[in-house]
């Protein structure tokens, strides 16, 4: 069977707290862990999408409406939807399995995402990832 289930591909989150979210996955698991014995993935993604900016606005507003909220999370792929999409973000080094070790490791984890991601969004790119689901 064909693995399609990659580092970098988004995902939405189907099941759980950020359910409807877009995600990417960072590190996959196809075998499971001792701790997980199912498939399962490492995820970065948008809790907070950014908000609509516009000309008009101030500088000061412009930032303020262009911040986003992030979150890390391990998932099981039976609770994604893949989408056929990739997002080239480099994230590997910054989320990794220690980051779950303490409560400190994951906020530091978590902000640093929250940079790389308002970086991409600042630059225009990957527009499609930071807009809010409607269905």
């Amino acid at each position: 069977m064909v693995k399609f289930l990659k580092p970098n591909k988004a995902v939405v989150i189907l099941q759980g707290r950020y359910a409807g979210r877009k995600a990417v996955i960072v590190r996959n698991f196809d075998d499971g862990t001792r701790d997980r014995p199912y498939g399962h993935c490492l995820v970065a993604g948008l809790v907070k999408y950014p908000r609509k900016v516009i000309r008009k606005d101030s500088a000061k507003k412009q930032a303020k409406k262009s911040r986003v909220k992030c979150f890390i999370k391990l998932v099981n792929y039976s609770h994604i939807m893949p989408t056929r999409y990739t997002l080239d973000v480099d994230l590997k080094d910054l989320v990794t399995l220690d980051s779950f070790q303490s409560r400190d490791k994951k906020v530091s984890a978590a902000k640093e995402t929250k940079a790389r991601f308002e970086e991409r969004f600042k630059t225009g790119k990957n527009r499609w990832f930071f807009t809010k689901l409607r269905f």
